[in-house]
């Protein structure tokens, strides 16, 4: 039998989904046995998997201690010398600007040099982390590996279901990014086209028949000879979503391997030796928020685009 004492960053966890984070080497038919047989107990009471659990609640797990050690094992942190570019920090958030080419998760290639570990790493330095924590910090939305900017962590669970909650809605928060596409754009407007995900490919396409409702805004900064920096706003938020649309109107996004313009990329990377795509996620604006992160309301947090696309800008004729 293994006792967890819930701590401050669990408050408010479901108990099955506390089972599945604690227990993260389990099966899931272990869980739902465990919750079905009533092998949980919370402060000596067999509770349901929807329990919402507390500070301070005991949590009683009657598993083999041989079990709860094979199904609780982590990987140890590796440490690093990587510094966070940090643009705020309080109890509960933290938000970073995150470069380009760094993955916020691992995937089936990088499971360690991550955002995700860095963060984690960093709170463990300071003491506000460690693997025996019942939750672990974790960031409320994604960017892609080759676009760079503002990513926000919660440091425990109540945070992190509100942000998840303003990132899903997105009608008290908006994201602005900055992209530099082929072409120049001589107005303002909006790009309205269904986005279908083929999951076997990887592919996001343009699909007025399979795909999602998909709206992206954007604003006119700066015309170049052969490109256009813009102000984008995805209303939507699909997978790829900005890409796919300024393809769709001919206007890719520069250094996009996916979707871009294979020849304007080839040609950018010998004027100004840059390979990426020039997508800068650079403002989160919170509005009315409640809850535990209701002292956000209003605020604005803006991530500096880094130095070689600051040149490439000052460059461009």
């Amino acid at each position: 039998m293994k006792e967890v004492i819930i701590d401050s960053l669990s408050n408010g966890l479901r108990l099955d989904k506390f089972l599945k984070k604690y227990l993260e080497n389990a099966p899931l038919d272990v869980i739902f046995k465990l919750l079905r047989k009533k092998d949980v107990k919370v402060n000596d009471v067999r509770e349901k998997k929807d329990y919402i659990l507390k500070t301070g609640d005991i949590v009683k797990i009657y598993l083999l201690d041989s079990q709860i050690e094979e199904f609780t094992k982590q990987d140890s942190i590796i440490k690093t010398s990587y510094k966070l570019d940090i643009i705020y920090e309080d109890n509960n958030i933290l938000i970073v600007n995150k470069p380009s080419s760094l993955l916020v998760h691992g995937d089936e290639k990088e499971k360690r040099r991550t955002l995700a570990n860095y963060v984690i790493n960093y709170l463990m330095e300071k003491g506000e982390y460690s693997l025996s924590s019942t939750f672990v910090p974790s960031p409320a939305h994604r960017l892609d590996r080759n676009t760079s900017g503002i990513v926000i962590f919660a440091k425990n669970y109540e945070s992190l279901t509100l942000l998840e909650e303003l990132f899903k809605n997105k009608k008290e928060i908006n994201k602005t990014y900055l992209g530099l596409v082929v072409g120049n754009i001589s107005k303002d407007g909006k790009i309205s086209l269904p986005l279908y995900k083929d999951e076997k490919k990887k592919l996001v396409t343009v699909d007025r028949v399979k795909g999602k409702e998909a709206l992206t805004l954007y604003k006119v900064k700066k015309i170049y000879q052969d490109y256009t920096l813009l102000e984008i706003q995805i209303i939507t938020g699909r997978t790829h979503q900005i890409r796919v649309h300024f393809k769709a109107i001919n206007h890719p996004l520069i250094g996009d391997n996916k979707y871009g313009d294979f020849k304007f990329n080839k040609l950018f990377k010998e004027q100004y030796n840059y390979e990426s795509q020039f997508l800068h996620a650079y403002k989160i604006e919170f509005k009315n928020i409640d809850g535990i992160l209701s002292y956000l309301s209003n605020k604005t947090f803006v991530a500096n685009i880094g130095k070689k696309e600051e040149e490439i800008l000052r460059r461009l004729p």
